[in-house]
């Protein structure tokens, strides 16, 4: 894809996988948007529904912390999702110019804390986000947070994923919470976007995923029956507290999970002497405590495609 009426095409930020994404800007009033387009030139029934259903949640995500839709556009033969483009590079970029070492500490503490922020605005809209992964997370210079890859989000509290083969389960396997394998009497919930959210945390504290498996079904084994090795045992210089933090997220059981996103919210760094950050993250001290301070839940206000 070159050119889309209405629109001038700029740059690729992804290629390769279900969808490929392009940014660039709005003719009238250069409002810098994101493209996202099939890219299959025959997509299955399933895809073009994906960007048919974020479309349809125009008025539930907002710009402050998702990438908002704008249109949804059809364009020799094809169908493409215009995006409010916040600015950033989806989280996958970030991790994988860290090359399989920890993102620092004080700057995983800020995207944390952006992160956790924005899906707790995501469950206070009503929503389940269903494929959260670094791929569907935007980071700007600043270290803000936006969420993307709504396709499968669902309006439901609660839903239950039928026993589907894992090839075709939709969302993404490596992060992808026990319930929703349908493997297990569970139904999915807001806490099913918190177990992504602790494999998330994972990777970015210590460089790596909490599981690794070849295909499809060994994945499904790992997040239902595999215990992760903690964060603090793979990396000595990571804080217990967080550690606990991480663990408690990818819990098997959702109930014990924490119960709700506005908690993590609080997560802060320790008031404990200053020390070296980056220093400390990479052996030479042990960085300051993190802590998690419960807050009482606010009462309700009302993709960029899959990582390769």
């Amino acid at each position: 894809m070159t050119e889309l009426p209405g629109y001038v095409l700029e740059s690729s930020l992804r290629e390769g996988g279900e969808f490929i994404v392009h940014r660039g800007r709005r003719r009238t009033d250069s409002c810098p948007v994101l493209v996202v387009a099939l890219a299959a030139e025959q997509p299955s029934p399933q895809s073009l529904r994906r960007l048919e259903h974020e479309f349809s949640l125009e008025a539930d995500l907002d710009a402050a912390w998702a990438t908002r839709p704008l249109a949804l556009t059809h364009h020799e033969g094809r169908t493409m999702l215009v995006l409010k483009d916040p600015g950033g590079v989806p989280l996958d970029r970030i991790l994988e110019k860290c090359h399989g070492q920890p993102i620092e500490l004080t700057r995983f503490l800020r995207i944390a804390i952006g992160l956790a922020t924005a899906l707790g605005e995501v469950h206070r809209h009503g929503l389940i986000h269903k494929d959260l992964h670094p791929a569907n997370i935007l980071v700007d210079d600043a270290d803000n947070v936006r969420l993307t890859g709504f396709g499968i989000a669902s309006r439901l509290p609660r839903e239950r994923q039928a026993p589907l083969t894992p090839e075709v389960i939709a969302g993404t396997l490596p992060y992808m919470a026990p319930e929703q394998t349908g493997r297990m009497n569970r139904s999915i919930d807001s806490r099913s976007d918190l177990y992504a959210l602790g494999v998330t945390f994972y990777e970015m504290i210590t460089g790596t995923l909490p599981f690794e498996a070849t295909d499809p079904i060994g994945w499904v084994h790992c997040h239902i029956a595999r215990q992760p090795l903690p964060p603090s045992e793979r990396l000595t210089v990571i804080p217990g507290s967080l550690s606990a933090i991480v663990m408690k997220l990818l819990a098997k059981n959702a109930e014990d999970r924490y119960q709700m996103s506005e908690r993590l919210a609080s997560i802060t760094v320790g008031k404990s002497r200053p020390v070296n950050v980056s220093a400390a993250w990479h052996g030479s001290t042990r960085p300051a405590g993190v802590t998690l301070s419960e807050r009482r839940p606010q009462p309700p206000t009302q993709g960029l495609g899959k990582r390769a």
